[in-house]
């Protein structure tokens, strides 16, 4: 897996051949070099070229100067967006993201020895494949080792994402982070530098993170380092909140119970996996302790609407939308759901509207999440929770298939026909569908149009007349 030479898509391979052909060598760079050393498939291509942005924008048909500032243009050809970035050297980084200014070099090594990690400090040639690593690169990879390119202190202090980025690779990827390298990362003036950058960067990071196969083990490096306390600092408390008081219930903290949740849910899912973090974040705000029969019992009663509260002040904060916030937050707050088969009909489609039958997958998934943080062991299909979630996701689908009103819109009538009937639009208007909705919720068999109306003016005429 570990050779001098990669190959090269035949597409970059003619990209290379019209660079050429105007005196120009290009290179390509970064992630992808990467993924391809780790025997993955890449499918952003970022090129590196001692052509200067003019000239790139002067080869190709199809140039958008997406960061012309910083010597960066995106070339649009065959089907790919290549975002293709002039060999530079930088200078100092006052604002800690940008480059106070940007020289350009015709040398690749100068180029190489910029970049943040030595796995991303490789370059491949695009015309045969072969590789410059100058700061081994391919060595840190094969083991599985994160280390920056030169003193992790100089490397963090040019850019405030690069220790939220080492805490990413390292769960995204598996590897460890260099002994040196991870003592920075909690270095006071680098945790300073990380505090200045936008929380939109940090939070685009952090559900990278929630996409990791294991985003416990990013997600601890962000608590050791200090890092999740610039972000999140609602997550502190929940470190040495006790559960366990002898019922089996808990083994670990809040804290880590919310780490290995995450783990339980599908990488698949990161808006899930977001919900499983912050679904406790209230616990222990909440801690009770009860001493019963000389036992130390520990309770969180209504935990979720806390952790709710909590959960929409973190989020906002991070500037998610209003759509994620309010996704996240339901989820959280429902979470403690407690099904028994003693439940009517009435009671499971009163679950279905209040959960939302979009939501219920994802509602099932964050239960299966949590019950996984407590053990670190999956729910066993053998065990009285599954068996309910599977009676419970069966009674569903007996109710959504019988197609029973479950919203106003599924009712035989509408408030055209009741003004026909004579009953004023209006706020009365509504809360008589409210009521025709939980009449038919009690007994399906009540949505008939005739029963409805009938149904309605009694009401108003009983109540509003």
């Amino acid at each position: 897996m570990f050779g001098r030479k990669i190959k090269v898509p035949e597409k970059l391979h003619r990209v290379w051949e019209i660079f050429n052909s105007h005196g120009h060598s290009v290179y390509l760079v970064g992630g992808a070099v990467r993924d391809e050393l780790l025997g993955k498939k890449s499918h952003d291509w970022d090129l590196a070229t001692d052509a200067a942005p003019e000239q790139v924008m002067s080869i190709f048909k199809r140039v958008i100067p997406t960061g012309i500032a910083h010597g960066t243009v995106t070339i649009h050809i065959m089907g790919l967006e290549l975002e293709t970035t002039t060999f530079r050297t930088d200078s100092t980084y006052t604002d800690g993201r940008h480059p106070d200014s940007v020289q350009y070099t015709s040398d690749i090594n100068e180029d190489l020895s910029r970049r943040d990690f030595t796995m991303n400090a490789i370059a491949c040639s695009l015309e045969d494949g072969s590789l410059i690593d100058p700061f081994g690169g391919e060595e840190d990879i094969k083991k599985g080792i994160i280390r920056t390119v030169g003193n992790p202190l100089e490397r963090f202090d040019e850019d405030g994402l690069r220790p939220v980025r080492a805490v990413r690779f390292a769960g995204q990827l598996g590897f460890k982070i260099e002994e040196n390298t991870l003592r920075a990362l909690s270095d006071k003036k680098v945790l300073e530098r990380t505090a200045g950058i936008s929380v939109e960067r940090f939070r685009d990071e952090f559900m990278k993170i929630m996409s990791c196969p294991q985003p416990s083990l990013s997600l601890k490096l962000l608590e050791d380092t200090g890092i999740m306390n610039l972000f999140i600092p609602e997550f502190k408390v929940c470190r040495g909140c006790i559960q366990n008081d002898g019922r089996g219930f808990h083994e670990f903290d809040v804290a880590d119970h919310i780490l290995y949740s995450c783990d339980g849910i599908p990488a698949e899912y990161p808006l899930v996996r977001l919900a499983a973090f912050y679904h406790d974040i209230g616990k222990p705000e909440c801690r009770t302790v009860e001493e019963k029969d000389g036992a130390r019992l520990f309770h969180f009663h209504h935990h979720e609407a806390v952790s709710e509260k909590k959960a929409q002040a973190s989020m906002t904060h991070l500037k998610f939308s209003n759509e994620e916030i309010k996704h996240v937050c339901h989820l959280v707050k429902e979470h403690m759901f407690f099904y028994e088969s003693s439940w009517s009909d009435a009671a499971v489609r009163r679950f279905i509207i209040r959960i939302g039958l979009e939501n219920l997958d994802e509602l099932f998934m964050l239960r299966l999440g949590d019950v996984y943080g407590m053990h670190r062991v999956p729910m066993a299909e053998s065990s009285p929770s599954w068996k309910g979630l599977l009676e419970l996701k069966d009674r569903i689908k007996s109710i959504t298939e019988k197609n029973n009103a479950l919203s106003l819109k599924d009712l035989a009538v509408s408030g055209k026909d009741l003004i026909e009937k004579g009953i004023p639009a209006g706020k009365v208007m509504g809360m008589i569908l409210k009521e025709l909705l939980e009449c038919v919720i009690e007994s399906p068999d009540m949505n008939d149009r005739d029963k409805l109306l009938n149904t309605a003016l009694n009401i108003y005429r009983v109540k509003f007349s």
